[in-house]
């Protein structure tokens, strides 16, 4: 083994320890060890940008457009209101969302199908008067199941596919991957409804994290301002620091017997004016001291000075959102955004004294308060998702026959090989644009960079890994340790190693640097390599036994009180069911 090999082994050794510890977002994990690569000669410099022009990474981010296109036109969420009822039985409400969300991830990101539904789900379980924790998992399980079916579903397959063009001249056409994929969602599913749910623990299903969230004990106190207050002469937004060391906040001013708009953050207090706090009762008696106040305690919610414009909303964290590895204090959510972060949910967890000094996780359940008309913008500015439904939008209701239409002959053209995939997507994204389905400041929102970054920087590793002779050298050991076995077994062990590190890395990374090692296992078993491919396909897809292996997973970690352990219990039979059920299948489809 030559230099250059044993120091790319070493740096893809430290580039999976630190994705799978986590602590640095994988994008610039990814993009330092690409520039490390670069530096020390392993990706030559013509080279280190290629994957960010890969056909795999613009495929990825003009579905995420298309996605959002469908979304805003109301298309989905008019068919979710004709088929979710609350009064249905639990397995069968179970049955129906998962088969329903199965179908939605194979037609769009899987992603952005969990987005669009989860609040959906939320709802019914609170009609339903039931945990939502019951019904999440399964949820996210099916929006990952259905993205197998089709080349669009899920960014593994996309990975997969323009592997195969890129090494064997001939991509994977749009339903190439239903056959493997319709079995192991049937499957799946018909386990998810039947057996699955009924494993997730007693302790998580008494979960609510919205319904912790509304009994945090936070008060909201009217403080009089009295004549000499070091608070008169100066504006609302002075104050945060002096009562902030309290863990206190300033959340609006009444002059004359009638509150100041929103929070009142510019106005200059005089003599006579009554400060609005939300604090604990011990907070508000320490700023009263403070600034020479007196009090009148109130029960949050239930006086006028939150009655009018002022309400709450819950958000679920995702990875990547910008809160993320941050506090409210560090993003200046209150004093840029006019918006206070009240509490915070994290796995059954619930925090309400100095949330806004709190470093924010994937996952978390966040309570923000502020003007009705800006929670839902500062949310989208936050990157966090609502977990209220939303309503239809009346502006783009019109729209959604076009947008199905526009997205179905896209598909079509692609599938017939008419058009390209790449520049049938590109079409539907510009009509979309043109036809303000997708508002042009929606559309660079709609990529999830990061995932960009990761696929543009593991791709160019990938090749150098397959150039340098690595994969080789991997194929050739694994092909030792299994010794004369057949290539059956050898496929088996192959889905369950990809498997295995996708739920502890992300599944595209899994792909990009599986797909090669599985191109060379064939080569040297002298079979066909499409069977090895649509294994690793299908193994990178499946992150079901952590919240970390799938974004999915991470979205209902804290809705749902989820612990980390919680996973496994249904996620480890429906691994070794797919396992069984996808092996038979893939051979009977692509035989050796």
């Amino acid at each position: 083994m030559d230099l250059k090999l044993i120091i790319l082994f070493a740096l893809l050794f430290l580039i999976f320890v630190f994705l799978i510890w986590g602590r640095w977002r994988y994008d610039l994990v990814a993009f330092s060890g690409l520039v490390i690569a670069v530096l020390t000669g392993l990706v030559p410099v013509t080279e280190a940008f290629s994957g960010f022009g890969h056909p795999a990474t613009v495929i990825i981010a003009l579905v995420l457009i298309a996605s959002r296109g469908l979304s805003n036109s109301g298309a989905i969420e008019m068919v979710t209101r004709h088929i979710v009822d609350a009064s249905r039985k639990l397995p069968t409400h179970i049955a129906i969302m998962a088969g329903f969300s199965a179908a939605l991830s194979a037609v769009m990101n899987n992603v952005a199908a969990l987005t669009l539904l989860m609040p959906v789900d939320i709802k019914a379980a609170a009609k339903a008067k039931r945990s939502p924790s019951l019904t999440l998992m399964a949820l996210s399980f099916a929006t990952i199941l259905g993205g197998m079916i089709t080349l669009i579903g899920t960014p593994p397959n996309i990975v997969i596919a323009a592997f195969r063009e890129q090494a064997l001249g001939e991509s994977y056409r749009m339903f190439d991957f239903a056959p493997v994929g319709l079995a192991c969602t049937f499957v799946g599913l018909v386990f998810i409804a039947t057996v699955g749910w009924r494993l997730i623990p007693d302790a998580a299903s008494r979960k609510d994290a919205k319904t912790e969230l509304a009994a945090l004990d936070s008060y909201v106190a009217e403080l009089q301002v009295a004549e000499g207050s070091p608070a008169v002469g100066r504006r609302v937004s002075d104050l945060d620091d002096d009562v902030e060391q309290h863990d206190a906040v300033v959340i609006g001013l009444v002059r004359r017997g009638k509150r100041l708009p929103g929070m009142a953050r510019r106005a200059e207090i005089r003599d006579g004016d009554i400060l609005v706090l939300q604090a604990s009762p011990e907070a508000i008696d320490e700023v009263v001291g403070t600034l020479g106040l007196s009090f009148m305690e109130k029960r949050a919610g239930r006086d006028s000075a939150t009655e009018e414009d002022l309400s709450m909303l819950e958000v679920v964290v995702p990875p990547e959102a910008r809160i993320e590895g941050r506090s409210a204090l560090s993003v200046k959510l209150l004093g840029r955004q006019g918006v206070l972060l009240v509490g915070v949910s994290r796995q059954g967890q619930r925090f309400s004294e100095r949330v806004r000094r709190l470093e924010i996780r994937a996952g978390d359940v966040l309570l923000l308060f502020g003007p009705s008309e800006r929670l839902g913008d500062v949310a989208n500015w936050l990157g966090c998702l609502s977990l209220a439904e939303r309503g239809l939008q009346v502006t783009q209701r019109h729209q959604a026959p076009l947008a199905v239409g526009i997205f179905a002959a896209a598909i079509g053209l692609a599938s017939l090989g008419v058009v390209d995939l790449p520049i049938a997507l590109a079409a539907t994204v510009a009509l979309m644009v043109f036809l303000n389905i997708v508002p042009l400041r929606q559309v660079y929102e709609s990529v999830a960079w990061p995932v960009i970054v990761l696929l543009g920087s593991m791709i160019p590793l990938g090749v150098a890994l397959e150039t340098s002779g690595g994969t080789a050298l991997i194929a050739e050991s694994i092909l030792h340790v299994t010794g004369d076995v057949s290539p059956v077994l050898v496929l088996v062990l192959l889905i369950a190693t990809t498997m295995t590190l996708s739920d502890v890395m992300n599944n595209t990374a899994t792909a990009v640097i599986a797909a090669p090692i599985a191109l060379e296992i064939s080569e040297r078993l002298q079979v066909s390599p499409d069977p090895f491919l649509m294994g690793v396909a299908v193994a990178a897809s499946c992150a079901f036994l952590t919240p970390i292996g799938h974004k999915n997973n991470t979205l209902i970690l804290g809705p749902g009180g989820y612990r980390f352990g919680d996973y496994w219990r249904m996620g480890l039979p429906l691994e070794i069911l797919i396992v069984l059920v996808a092996t038979p299948t893939i051979l009977a489809v692509w035989p050796l």
